[in-house]
């Protein structure tokens, strides 16, 4: 076997490990984050039980950080006091990155993690197997059940050679992605293998794991070895180590060869992660902003990287450099030798260890600005400056471009900067709060923000409505919700935050839903990228939408979709699409007969033609759709 066979087998409750197969899986461990939190755990209050049954659950407060009213706090109140009561750990505000901090204090190799956030698969750096997911499944999973998904082809992305020199695992992860695209991980476990391993820490396994996210991959996951027990050692987990590796000879479903002797420094162009070019080949822009941070790129050693490249000089004038260390214990290690004061002494403003500018909170670039981020995404508007172009890049990279005004190749500082792993880590873990013990009859504290959760009703015999928006090819999560301080702030109010769904594409969508009494959304490849959040269904939802046409979906988005009881399906031929216009007003027929033998047809009044359409659904999503969403199958709780 592979390695993710292994750990899938190993946690395996129904089904095969044949590829495109639905299965189950246990899982150990979840997480959540507080912009999807608060759903997570109204969800799972609504499914009736006193406590979670997972091994470990984390809350983490990392997102909506920025307190501009009462929203945010109020909500912080609520998490913690969910987790008080459900049994779940909570990490405060401050403490620190939920994939930073999970990384360091929580993950186990061989174990499984499911979070809502679509960058959990950072925990595959550790060997675990990793995935992001929609709210609810997170809250499902908590409840005691499994986790359902495809299952997934395995990639072996096979690492050669020793890295050349100022070649970062960020270059690795983009030249990933420049060979795959954003769609070519879609279906599929990203698997690492080869002689290069070795090379790498565990943070930076962490930030090439955290970006198969952008190839739209399941999971991503690298072997257990030395280096892996040498970072658990060094938090004081040494006890949680074990060794994984694949089978010698295991077989894969692809294999991807890099040489990393070959790679040089890597960029990726607005907007969006897999337009990447050679550093070199754009050096000489001018920039306007640095932010290094978020949770590709905000641990110990990327920040030490860049306190020694900066050490002794000044930020150009021009650019203003933001750095947001990942953890409280990054923080207070930079604190403790010194490497802080050399950051401030550059010129570099400290914000606190949180998501921050990565999900638009703060530090939005000037107008038409170029603003160079060692974070995941590049989306177009994410930063918060409508015009403003977003460039992906390493640490090294970032920093010698702040220093310089422009886009440097890092090779131009001379000889690279070499930091070693600590051999302990400062652990800290008061900010850190425990559950109390079981029997406590602990209130939810709700502050007037936090609105009941929309319901899905049965799916009807025949949809019929507008096609109220028809959008193209990869269209994200960030455009369907937006984020941003403004917008996440709403979270836990669907009703408020929903007037803001699709706005960056149509700003009168959310009024001219609302008028219509609902209708059906068209889009393109790759339907739904991007982040989990379940916002980008249950907006739509609340909206009145009652079905998705696209030419595919990615994989968290549409079981979202179906989580909340709206119906994706997908076009039987592609050119079909060509023929829908906005406005025209489809007809689906016979539903709840024909979803299950999956021939579905669309009738077209405008143009009087009858579109065959398919899903890729389960039996098993398709139960949840006839009834209405999966909260309705779960619990007696969810019944009212």
């Amino acid at each position: 076997m592979n390695l993710t066979q292994k750990i899938i087998s190993s946690h395996l409750v129904e089904g095969n490990l044949t590829p495109g197969e639905e299965i189950a899986v246990k899982i150990d461990q979840t997480l959540t984050q507080d912009a999807t939190g608060t759903m997570a755990y109204l969800e799972f209050e609504a499914i009736g039980l006193p406590r979670v049954k997972t091994e470990l659950s984390v809350s983490y407060v990392d997102h909506n950080t920025l307190q501009v009213g009462f929203e945010n706090a109020d909500d912080h109140r609520f998490l913690q006091s969910a987790a008080a009561k459900f049994g779940v750990y909570f990490s405060r505000m401050g403490n620190g990155i939920c994939h930073q901090v999970h990384l360091e204090r929580f993950g186990k190799p061989g174990q499984t993690l499911l979070g809502s956030d679509s960058h959990t698969p950072t925990s595959g750096g550790l060997g675990m197997l990793a995935i992001g997911a929609g709210g609810l499944d997170v809250a499902t999973a908590m409840a005691g059940y499994p986790f359902y998904v495809k299952m997934p082809g395995v990639v072996n992305i096979r690492l050669h050679g020793q890295p050349a020199p100022w070649v970062a695992a960020k270059d690795i992860i983009l030249e990933v992605l420049r060979r795959l695209s954003v769609k070519g991980g879609v279906g599929k476990v990203m698997e690492y293998t080869g002689e290069g391993v070795a090379y790498l820490s565990v943070p930076e396994r962490a930030t090439i794991t955290n970006m198969g996210a952008e190839l739209g991959a399941t999971t991503s996951v690298f072997p257990s070895d030395e280096a892996t027990r040498l970072f658990l050692a060094a938090q004081g987990r040494e006890q949680d180590f074990v060794a994984l590796q694949p089978d010698p000879g295991a077989a894969y479903d692809e294999v991807v060869d890099i040489d990393l002797s070959t790679l040089e420094p890597l960029i990726a162009l607005p907007h969006m992660p897999d337009n990447v070019v050679k550093v070199s080949a754009v050096a000489g822009r001018r920039v306007n902003q640095v932010f290094i941070g978020s949770c590709t790129n905000s641990s110990y050693t990327d920040l030490m990287k860049v306190a020694a490249i900066l050490k002794g000089q000044i930020v150009n004038p021009g650019v203003s450099l933001v750095i947001a260390p990942g953890s409280r214990q990054v923080l207070t290690a930079l604190a403790s030798n010194g490497a802080l004061a050399d950051l401030v002494n550059a010129g570099a403003r400290i914000l606190e260890c949180a998501c921050g500018p990565c999900v638009g909170v703060g530090q939005s670039p000037v107008s038409s600005g170029i603003s160079l981020r060692t974070s995941n995404r590049n989306f177009e508007g994410r930063s918060g400056t409508a015009d403003a172009e977003i460039y992906l890049v390493s640490c090294e990279t970032a920093a010698a471009s702040a220093l310089a005004g422009v886009i440097t190749d890092p090779r131009d500082l001379g000889d690279p900067v070499q930091i070693a792993m600590p051999e302990t880590f400062p652990v800290d873990d008061r900010m850190i709060i425990p559950p109390p013990e079981p029997g406590a009859d602990l209130p939810l504290v709700m502050g007037p923000n936090i609105k009941p959760l929309p319901v899905a009703t049965p799916l009807a015999e025949q949809i019929e409505g507008e096609v109220l928006l028809k959008v193209g090819d990869n269209i994200t999560t960030d455009h369907i919700m937006p984020a941003g301080a403004k917008i996440l702030a709403l979270r836990s109010n669907i009703p408020a935050i929903s007037m803001h769904c699709f706005i960056s594409v149509d700003p009168t969508f959310p009024e001219r839903a609302l008028a219509a009494g609902g209708g059906i959304l068209v889009g393109g490849l790759n339907y739904g990228q991007g982040s989990s959040r379940e916002h980008a269904a249950l907006a739509p939802l609340y909206l009145g939408i009652k079905a998705v046409l696209a030419k595919t979906f990615a994989r968290i988005h549409m079981q979202n979709l179906v989580n909340f009881g709206l119906l994706p399906l997908v076009f039987a031929d592609e050119a079909d699409y060509d023929d829908i216009k906005q406005g025209d007003r489809l007809t689906i027929e016979d539903l709840r007969a024909n979803l299950p033998t999956n021939t579905v047809q669309v009738r077209n009044a405008r143009s009087g033609k009858t579109y065959p359409v398919k899903h890729t659904l389960s039996g098993r999503q398709i139960d949840i759709l006839l009834a209405g969403g999966l909260l309705i199958q779960v619990g007696d709780g969810a019944k009212g």
